[in-house]
């Protein structure tokens, strides 16, 4: 098994039980020169809040979009938009990424931002 198969392969247990919650949750994808997160409703059909370092506003007061400062300012920007619409507790769903490096920066500072989960 390669790393991508196990990868995906951690990220469908990990989706399998937050469905069975039916819980909103907070998802996040990572490429080598970007990070994306998106609120997604608990029946999965509905795109509540996103922010990405694709974006010009977060691009904007970044020096480099692969990093760790990255992946905070987009734990902030996430956390402020599903605030305002509305969601304040979801469950975090890391696509079988490692809970490590960006993505725990990602997490630690949409908590800090007053994202519960």
């Amino acid at each position: 098994m390669d790393k991508k198969q196990s990868r995906m392969k951690r990220a469908l247990k990990l989706r399998c039980k937050i469905k069975s919650l039916n819980a909103v949750r907070l998802s996040i994808h990572k490429t080598s020169q970007h990070i994306y997160a998106q609120v997604i409703s608990g029946d999965g059909t509905t795109t509540l809040a996103s922010a990405s370092t694709t974006q010009t506003q977060i691009k904007a007061g970044l020096k480099n979009t692969n990093n760790i400062e990255a992946a905070t300012e987009v734990g902030k920007w996430i956390a402020k938009n599903a605030i305002s619409a509305g969601v304040s507790e979801v469950a975090f769903d890391r696509s079988g990424f490692k809970y490590h490096g960006r993505v725990k920066a990602l997490a630690d500072a949409a908590r800090e931002a007053g994202l519960k989960f």
